[in-house]
């Protein structure tokens, strides 16, 4: 996925705030296991962030498609 397409799905991040320690969740749509937690929204996008790249790498080593994000 280049770094543009890293950049859209981000874009398309939900946040929500939750009852928690690190009170911001994200989840980017379509892209299940793809979610993080931080103190602050900017963190918690820091960590998705990592997630998706992550996320892709493992996608990527076991032959399975990177899915668009719509």
């Amino acid at each position: 996925m280049p770094v543009n397409e890293i950049q859209d799905a981000l874009s398309k991040a939900r946040f929500e705030k939750i009852e928690d320690e690190e009170p911001y969740y994200a989840e980017i749509p379509g892209l299940r296991g793809v979610w993080a937690t931080g103190k602050t929204r900017g963190a918690c996008r820091k960590k998705l962030a990592a997630v998706l790249n992550g996320w892709i790498t493992i996608r990527i080593k076991n032959g399975l498609d990177v899915p668009k994000v719509s």
